[in-house]
């Protein structure tokens, strides 16, 4: 069996003016965190779910606490879970009034015949399972990563898409891969939106062979099902290196950007982004941790 590995993201929508001291430090606390939960030989869904979480409620990134609000005023964010022994996922969107949208995630996987609840449905699942309530919107959220909205000029309609996301991808000492992925979405987002993160293939997807989690302007990832098409590309026979970039350069001649992390079964790790930057962090099958913004 390999050793255990893992690679987070926390968006592809850093810019070079702005600092990102606090994630590089918190991405490694995840890291190093998760790092001790697999050696005791978690599960790796369940430290998707547990990484995931922490980056949820740190704030820090455009996901959980650090969601902005839609056009009409309202936080509705989206998560998505998959499990690459089984194929099991589960998945919320247009969520709202809760805490951590990948625990509802975890919850629909895991107690419902369902893959994927949206709207008021999901928001009367997570009271169902006790989930954890928000309370004050506008005490609660945090609107990080504003100013990762600001493209410059001349980038088309594309630019509008100003986004954020987090996602892990986890090897576990039994050879299991899982992914996750949460977003509050995109800036400005209209009421009802429901982009990649959400959507087994598009955003998400794990099975024997690889694990994918993606970040960046959902509608071409859902229009490419950027994330399962990994896992097709490597199983007729490309490396985890030369997939992953040929997806996001297939998203870039459309006019979309972004970027994905992905796992493989051996341990390998992929990271390609079109974006400025993507906050990233990762540990390796031999015990080494990285953290990485804009270097490719």
């Amino acid at each position: 069996m390999p050793r255990p590995a893992l690679i987070l993201h926390g968006g592809a929508g850093a810019r070079r003016e702005r600092n990102y001291d606090r994630e590089i430090v918190h991405m490694r606390e995840v890291v190093q965190a998760m790092a001790a939960r697999l050696s005791q030989g978690a599960m790796a869904l369940d430290v998707v779910v547990e990484a995931i979480v922490l980056l949820e409620d740190s704030g820090l990134y455009v996901a959980g606490r650090g969601a902005s609000p839609n056009l009409a005023g309202t936080y509705e964010l989206d998560a998505s879970l998959m499990d690459g022994e089984t194929r099991r996922a589960g998945a919320v969107a247009a969520f709202e009034g809760y805490r951590n949208p990948v625990r509802a995630a975890r919850a629909v996987m895991d107690n419902t015949p369902h893959v994927l609840l949206a709207g008021s449905g999901a928001t009367r699942f997570a009271a169902e399972q006790g989930l954890d309530p928000v309370g004050d919107p506008e005490a609660w959220f945090t609107r990080a990563g504003q100013g990762e909205d600001n493209h410059p000029p001349g980038q088309g309609r594309s630019a509008a898409l100003a986004h954020g996301t987090v996602g892990c991808c986890v090897l576990d000492a039994e050879g299991r891969l899982a992914a996750g992925t949460s977003t509050g979405g995109v800036f400005g987002k209209m009421p009802g939106r429901v982009g990649d993160a959400p959507l087994p293939g598009a955003g998400v997807w794990a099975t024997d062979r690889v694990a994918v989690s993606c970040t960046g302007q959902g509608e071409y990832f859902i229009r490419t099902a950027a994330a399962a098409g990994i896992d097709w590309r490597v199983a007729a026979g490309q490396s985890l290196q030369a997939a992953t970039a040929a997806a996001i350069a297939g998203i870039e001649a459309m006019g979309g950007d972004g970027g994905m992390i992905a796992l493989d079964a051996q341990g390998n790790h992929a990271d390609p982004f079109n974006s400025q930057g993507m906050k990233r962090a990762w540990l390796t099958p031999d015990g080494e941790i990285g953290v990485e913004v804009f270097g490719k």
